[in-house]
């Protein structure tokens, strides 16, 4: 993710080109930030997410989207594109806005190099501000490790770590469980170094 911009861009103005970009933007304190590109890895974990969790919100009150829906995490100051937001019940827009909303009770973010420390560190802190948010997930796109942040009922945040693909994720405010296996399916590893592996190319990840 980059700076797309030198001087203050007004809120009205993000709007307005983000109607007509064909890339999406974020948007924060009169700043817009291009959204970098997925890689196979990214665009893979994104689909197994949303596709593990509309599997088992059918005939129910939650819906997951990828991508595309954008949060309003504060009015007129800061806009993200979470990977991937869970809504359930009523969905709450933006005043005004027909593809921003105010109450995701979960988001993910599939971690890459240049947004790693965002996602966990500021990124994480203005998400916490959103009263509908319940539980906040973080993956690394190339070796199994999964943050999992839920808020207690005394507003604390709790993290859980996962490593191992046999592990199961469960989330309990939406009712949803999510296998490891299943999320980093089809999913690469990063290529080790000629120092630690003789193996040429990409392999599937394990533990």
């Amino acid at each position: 993710m980059s700076k797309a911009n030198e001087k203050y861009i007004s809120i009205e103005e993000y709007f307005a080109r983000e109607d007509t970009a064909e890339l999406r933007s974020e948007y924060y304190c009169g700043d817009v930030f291009a959204m970098a590109g997925g890689t196979p890895n990214h665009s893979r974990i994104t689909v197994n997410l949303a596709s593990l969790l509309n599997s088992q919100f059918r005939g129910g009150p939650c819906e997951a989207f990828s991508n595309d829906l954008r949060v309003q995490v504060a009015r007129d100051i800061h806009y993200t594109y979470p990977d991937v937001v869970v809504v359930c019940g009523e969905m709450i827009l933006a005043e005004g806005r027909s593809d921003t909303i105010t109450n995701p009770v979960v988001i993910m973010e599939v971690l890459s190099e240049s947004t790693k420390d965002y996602d966990r560190g500021t990124k994480f802190t203005a998400y916490r501000s959103i009263e509908a948010l319940t539980d906040y997930i973080l993956i690394d796109q190339d070796t199994v490790h999964i943050e999992y942040f839920s808020k207690e009922s005394d507003g604390t945040w709790r993290l859980r770590e996962f490593f191992n693909t046999e592990e199961v994720i469960e989330i309990k405010s939406i009712e949803a469980r999510l296998p490891a296996k299943a999320i980093y399916e089809r999913v690469k590893k990063k290529k080790k170094s000629r120092a630690f592996s003789t193996h040429v190319g990409m392999n599937r990840l394990d533990t």
